[in-house]
């Protein structure tokens, strides 16, 4: 617990600290009774407790439920990868006809090898052990390490821009490719080849369909997702391995000299850009870390090495079939997908309906870690406070309207720009190869601090490998990679304008100290001459210094009309960089009529500010710290033990003399700008029903005086 502040006469303010919150659905009309061991009356303070939630074990328990679920939630993206890295080679290569043996054991070669280095070795067993208290992704690692340096917010912000702008492509190319494999069914060939656009039409279908019911929830649906994941690897696999009998001299790919040899021949049509081509079959790996804390690394490590072999055994089964093909008459015009190819025909109608489901599971769960990635980024003061709901039960399952409404009309903007997966491949891929490079910095950082040597040899290795990556993922610019780079200059735009204000915002904090501004807070609580605003008086600051209170705060309070209540509490809401912390704290100032109130939320936990204030009320009735509260007419919380509560926010505003640099006053404005159009915090702090008042107040920049007037006869 915090030392208790002081006074200019040097008597110590009264603090509450550590005190547990509910878990939005639980009761918050009371304190959890394990949140302390004891407590104090006003002259005292309160014992402290621990998190409000356990602390998350990153090596969860293997059970089968939880690697069933791993393979639903992780491995959706990395699993629909067969579907169109094989065609976009024989696209790069001019066709079947010029990809011959040397080319595909090269090519398999790469594959296998890029699987092993960069998923399984940097991935699977290093980066998956530097985890947030079991949470991974970029955003959390960065809340990890960035105590070492104000500078990690670069690789952070990139990193997380590039994911989102790559992730809109996603659903488009899983989806798109799996329903072109209808293509292939001998009974719908002349239906597809009359209509060019069918299987266009088909997949933006499917795609407006899956992003209608993501404000339903997908609990339901998701049970069913690990099963369906595990019958296609299995599916994939056994399907691989029945070609890869045919023709077994694709296991020479096993040696990397064959695809060194390979990439720099004069037999390599495509060049350098072989290896943009190579890197979409690990586009999955950083849905890896990021969904680590939803099922736990030791269920990752359970069942991927299952995934692993049947991901080899797909690939090296196109390989087995496309040499038997090589001089097949009928894919001499054609550039054929071997993933469908290599089946018999009465086995394509299966393969295609368990790709479209597991191309919508694969972008199901890139739609729920948008969401999440959003919701961090949120968290860190990186994006506008947007509207959070929660439809399902499920811990950690939250919605974003306008995250899914921008996410919806990109991706189908995607598909009417590239009709089919294999001019959307000329554009996927290309911004991850950043974040994975972000991600590639961070945790070499990390390693820094533990062992230099390590860190040397990880920062050499893997960084310069995915560099390469990214210059070969640059020869798709101006073929699509354009697309993908423009979202993510906007996304990173909008977080770098979003952040610059906020310091600005909270340079210019200004505060009073307590002795200053009780006196007349008190002659105001005792002025019966002026009726009440209302009991509780609720402002919602960025201040998280409990000692001292907000010039703001106080202006308002006096501003106009003074509002008289009952108590008035100043509440910060901060975010912790575990995942799943919920608690408070609490200064009095030795006074039942004011209160700072400092919230601390993890970075993944909703914010759900007025059942956590009604419960900190509830707390401080029962320590006696605030008078008893009744209230006998019907009100929005329908709570009879707490009076009324107006919450008030108050928002900045630039003033034209203000003297700020032009950067500065654009990051303002566009700031500003950006909250206009997405909307205000109350929504986010889940205030909309309790009808609260916002307030604009000038934001006290060093100003310039303007000329004076010259008076005139």
């Amino acid at each position: 617990m915090s030392q208790p502040s002081q006074v200019a006469n040097g008597d110590a303010l009264p603090r509450q600290a550590g005190r547990n919150l509910p878990t939005p659905g639980e009761s918050n009309t009371s304190a959890n009774p394990q949140s302390a061991a004891a407590t104090q009356g006003a002259s005292g303070a309160t014992a402290v407790s621990g998190p409000g939630r356990p602390r998350m074990s990153s090596n969860r328990k293997v059970t089968a439920a939880m690697a069933l679920v791993a393979l639903g939630v992780v491995y959706g993206d990395i699993g629909t990868s067969p579907l169109y890295v094989c065609q976009t080679f024989l696209s790069g290569q001019g066709g079947l006809p010029n990809a011959d043996s040397e080319a595909v054991i090269g090519m398999m070669s790469l594959i296998f090898w890029t699987i092993t280095l960069i998923t399984t070795i940097e991935y699977v067993l290093i980066c998956m052990r530097v985890d947030n208290n079991g949470g991974g992704g970029i955003f959390a690692l960065y809340s990890l390490l960035r105590k070492y340096g104000v500078w990690l917010v670069i690789p952070a912000m990139i990193g997380g821009s590039a994911f989102l702008a790559d992730s809109m492509l996603t659903p488009a190319m899983s989806i798109s490719s799996a329903v072109e494999g209808l293509r292939t069914l001998p009974a719908l060939e002349g239906v597809f080849t009359e209509n060019k656009d069918l299987t266009l039409m088909i997949t933006i279908v499917v795609l407006l369909v899956l992003f209608s019911i993501q404000s339903h929830g997908v609990e339901r649906i998701g049970k069913v997702f690990g099963s369906v994941v595990l019958v296609w690897f299995l599916f994939i696999g056994v399907e691989g391995a029945i070609n890869l009998a045919n023709d077994w001299s694709v296991l020479r790919a096993l040696n990397p000299a064959y695809g060194v040899m390979f990439l720099f021949s004069g037999n390599n049509h495509a060049g350098i850009a072989l290896m943009g081509t190579v890197f979409l079959s690990i586009t999955g790996a950083e849905a890896l870390y990021s969904d680590m804390g939803h099922v736990g690394r030791a269920n990752i490590y359970a069942t991927w090495p299952f995934v692993n072999v049947c991901l080899v055994l797909c690939y090296f089964g196109q390989g087995a079939w496309m040499i038997h093909n090589e001089e097949n008459p009928s894919y001499v015009t054609t550039v054929p997908n071997p993933f469908f190819e290599m089946m018999h025909p009465t086995m394509r109608f299966i393969a295609v309906l368990l790709a479209v489901l597991a191309g919508i599971i694969a972008s199901q769960a890139l739609i729920s870690g948008a969401f999440t990635i959003v919701s961090e980024a949120t968290r860190l003061n990186w994006m506008p406070h947007l509207q959070v709901r929660y439809p399902a039960r499920t811990r950690g399952q939250i919605y974003i309207p306008v995250v899914n409404g921008v996410l919806c009309v990109a991706t189908i903007g995607v598909m009417l720009l590239f009709h089919d997966s294999e001019h959307i491949a000329a554009a996927y891929g290309l911004a991850l190869t950043i974040t994975m490079i972000m991600t590639s910095i961070l945790v070499t950082v990390h390693l820094w601090h533990i062992n230099r040597v390590s860190a040397v040899l990880f920062g050499v290795l893997f960084p310069t490998i995915m560099v390469m990556f990214f210059l070969a993922s640059m020869a798709k610019f101006l073929h699509g990679g354009w697309f993908t780079m423009l979202l993510m200059i906007v996304i990173l735009g909008i977080m770098y304008v979003w952040n610059e204000g906020t310091k600005i915002e909270r340079a210019q904090r200004r505060h009073m100290r307590p002795e200053d501004c009780l006196p007349v807070l008190q002659r105001l609580h005792d002025d019966d001459s002026i009726p009440y605003f209302a009991d509780n008086i609720v402002y919602l600051t960025s201040d998280p210094d409990l000692g001292r209170i907000d010039t703001d705060v106080f202006f308002s309070i006096f501003a106009d009309h003074p509002k008289r209540a009952r108590a008035w509490w100043s509440v910060c809401v901060t975010t912790s960089d575990e995942p799943y912390t919920r608690e408070y704290e609490v200064e009095n100032f030795g006074t039942d009529y004011m209160f700072r109130v400092r919230i601390t939320l993890g970075f993944k936990m909703q914010q759900c500010v007025p059942a956590y204030i009604r419960q900190i009320m509830h707390d401080l009735i029962k320590t006696h710290d605030l008078p008893m509260q009744k209230t006998v007419y019907p009100k929005v919380d329908s709570d009879p033990d707490v009076g009324p509560i107006k919450y008030v926010l108050i928002h900045k505003a630039l003033m034209p003399e203000s003297k700020v640099s032009t950067r500065g006053a654009w990051a303002l404005e566009m700031k500003y700008a950006i909250r206009h159009v997405a909307g205000s915090p109350v929504k986010w702090f889940g205030l909309a029903p309790y009808n609260p008042l916002i307030e604009v107040q000038p934001l006290f920049l060093t100003t310039t005086p303007p000329q004076r007037l010259r008076r005139i006869q």
